[in-house]
């Protein structure tokens, strides 16, 4: 009950911070701002240390909807410091942002999955003297959510999960599933598998998961578009959400805080370790520490284990990267762009992921992020 208790809290917290569609905040520069401001001038504690050099204007960006809720807490700090800063972005999705950003529309763009080759030489196009670099700005868990009326908890594991998205486990009272939760009252019901409509790297890093984790069950090759038949399509993290909320038998991926805003029912994964492991931004850190930089020069994309059977380790992670130019940057917003990121890689704006159900990126990783940011020209 206690822990029922502190979801519905954070779901509250979280539905006060949020907003439908694209993201537009602006920064008014009133000192009429909550919180504590007997030694900040008016501002937050937390806004006080956001630094505003060099920004100004509106800037524009898009992509990963995975992030959206990271981006509004990140926004809502940092326009309660930057006067007369707009900071709009486009919650849409991974796919869609790197195309904005190759067309030059958008400052930065918010990826769930690193630049493909082809990707980084159509950047060099926008960067002029440079090219797109990825850096790793937001950590978390891929929330399995289901809607099973009488079904509080759900245990699977990679092959089971793999069958079931690939429209090979149709109904809920399946041997596979009933083997892995002995005891539960599994009902002769059709499942309802949900997947993203769009080009997705939250989709791309599921299909990583699978494929190194069941490879004998999962096929395909991990790509943004959902590449297996069958099952019903939604658009963005926050509409495959919305789904299985509304539909009974139903089952999805997206952000975890999509499912704690929501209040939706997540399944542990046995990794084979001692215990099957809930899908929790500490579990995810434990699995994203791992992680490795495989990117050369200023680039930051990192190595996943999805295999990992390290004890308390969730595996189904993602990492959402903001793909910056270089150098070769637009003048116009590039001191904007410094500015806001170094904000949200700071600690200050790393500390806020963990209170929505993000997992910081580690330190040693971060560290690197703000040196990249800082030079960016």
């Amino acid at each position: 009950m206690k822990l029922q208790r502190k979801n519905r809290l954070r779901a509250t917290a979280l539905g006060a911070l949020a907003v439908s569609g694209a993201l537009v905040l602006t920064a008014c520069g009133s000192d009429d701002n909550s919180g504590d401001t007997s030694a900040t001038g008016g501002k937050t504690k937390a806004a006080s240390n956001v630094k505003c050099d060099g920004a100004k204007g509106q800037l524009r960006a898009s992509g990963s909807s995975a992030q959206k809720n990271a981006m509004d807490l990140w926004v809502k700090e940092y326009m309660a410091a930057c006067s007369g800063v707009e900071i709009n972005y486009n919650s849409s999705s991974s796919g869609e942002g790197i195309v904005a950003f190759n067309q030059g529309t958008v400052g930065f763009a918010g990826s769930d999955s690193a630049l493909k080759p082809e990707e980084v030489a159509d950047s060099k196009k926008i960067c002029k003297t440079g090219q797109g670099i990825n850096l790793p700005m937001v950590g978390g868990p891929i929330a399995v959510g289901y809607h099973l009326e009488g079904v509080d908890s759900l245990t699977l594991d990679a092959p089971t999960l793999a069958k079931i998205f690939d429209t090979k486990i149709k109904k809920w009272n399946d041997e596979a599933i009933a083997k892995l939760n002995p005891g539960a009252k599994l009902p002769d019901k059709p499942i309802q598998p949900f997947h993203r409509s769009e080009d997705s790297g939250t989709t791309q890093n599921l299909g990583k998961y699978l494929g190194a984790a069941a490879p004998q069950d999962w096929k395909y090759e991990a790509e943004k578009k959902w590449p297996a038949p069958g099952g019903q399509a939604a658009s963005g993290s926050s509409g495959v959400a919305s789904q299985v909320k509304q539909v009974d038998g139903s089952i999805g991926y997206f952000e975890l805080s999509y499912a704690t805003s929501q209040q939706i029912s997540t399944v542990d994964i046995d990794t084979g370790g001692s215990a099957p492991v809930k899908a929790t931004s500490e579990n995810a850190s434990k699995a994203i520490a791992a992680a490795k930089v495989k990117g050369t020069g200023k680039d930051l994309a990192l190595e996943l284990d999805y295999t990992t059977k390290a004890e308390g380790a969730y595996p189904m992670v993602l990492v959402t990267y903001e793909v910056v130019c270089d150098t070769g940057n637009k003048a116009d917003t590039l001191g904007t762009v410094k500015s806001f990121l170094g904000y949200a890689a700071s600690a200050d704006g790393q500390k806020l992921l963990s209170e929505a159900g993000y997992a910081p990126i580690p330190e040693e990783i971060n560290a690197k992020v703000r040196e990249t940011v800082a030079g960016l020209s």
